[in-house]
């Protein structure tokens, strides 16, 4: 049995520690994400299970796993945390004190983000937001362990615990390098870019999962020769004849360069969904709600 005196010892920083740890799986980047070294990580879990009287890890080479009770502290620590948050949360907003942990996908925040940030802050400068760019994937853990307040994402979502409101429908458009024969042809279709090389982000971008989906209904099979991460590069590639691509009205809005054409499909065109994405389980205060408004204000009029 646990001491009843070992239970008050048990610290949120501790607690803070565990959770890492179990998620990254790895003493190495838990303790980098803690800004800790690897030996004091080490020293301060065991502590904690020398304080349970059972292993919370099974450690193996290269990497730990949750033990049963490991499981179940993992389930009441992030209760735990969950509830301190929200109630800092709570007590910053009735001091008057503003802070967003704002998520976008990298495929919409450098398009999206700056005028809607310019907006917010216009008519709530006493808030501060804190943005990450990355994927998907990451956006979705980070929302449902409550790292995240909101994020921006496109559809699909595939998670039940999270909450996802649609904004808005984006065109996906052709972009060919200025001087492709494509540039004159007046309905393009996309049997006639099948034969062409692509230039695409890598599969972590959900973007691409948005193009390859709408050829499989086509049934159109693309050749994609080059993969890269940022959208900036895809556009770059095509400038220098690398291969044409399909990018986002978003992005085409803000290139300037002559050495791109953008290009409707004729017929059915390629689109995705622009939504916004938070976890209904969290405390969300006046800030947050206020910038959820924001973006269903912009979603409604005209972009």
């Amino acid at each position: 049995m646990i001491d009843c005196r070992m239970r008050t010892e048990l610290s949120l920083h501790a607690l803070e520690q565990f959770v890492a740890l179990a998620r990254t799986r790895n003493f190495t980047r838990a303790a980098e994400e803690l800004h800790l070294s690897q030996p004091a990580l080490s020293r301060a879990i065991q502590k904690l299970e020398d304080q349970l009287g059972q292993p919370l890890f099974e450690r193996k080479p290269r990497e730990v796993l949750l033990t049963d009770l490991g499981e179940l502290l993992l389930e009441r620590a992030r209760e735990i945390l969950q509830l301190m948050e929200d109630t800092f949360s709570e007590l910053a907003e009735a001091g008057r004190r503003g802070r967003i942990r704002l998520g976008a996908i990298p495929t919409i925040a450098p398009y999206y983000l700056p005028g809607l940030l310019s907006r917010f802050s216009e008519l709530h400068p006493e808030v501060s937001v804190a943005v990450q760019e990355d994927t998907t994937e990451v956006l979705i853990k980070r929302c449902s362990n409550g790292e995240m307040d909101l994020a921006i994402v496109a559809l699909p979502i595939l998670d039940r615990h999270l909450e996802v409101e649609p904004l808005f429908n984006e065109e996906l458009l052709l972009v060919l390098p200025a001087g492709h024969p494509l540039v004159k042809v007046k309905k393009l279709t996309l049997e006639s870019v099948e034969e062409q090389p692509f230039v695409m982000l890598n599969e972590a971008h959900c973007l691409s999962e948005n193009i390859a989906s709408f050829c499989r209904q086509q049934s159109v099979q693309p050749i994609t020769v080059e993969r890269t991460s940022q959208l900036t590069t895809v556009q770059e590639l095509v400038a220098l004849e690398h291969g044409v691509s399909i990018v986002p009205e978003m992005a085409r809005r803000l290139d300037l360069s002559e050495r791109r054409v953008y290009r409707s499909f004729s017929g059915e065109r390629p689109e995705r969904t622009v939504a916004m994405m938070w976890n209904p389980a969290r405390f969300q205060g006046k800030a947050v709600k206020a910038l959820m408004q924001i973006m269903r204000r912009q979603a409604a009029g005209p972009r």
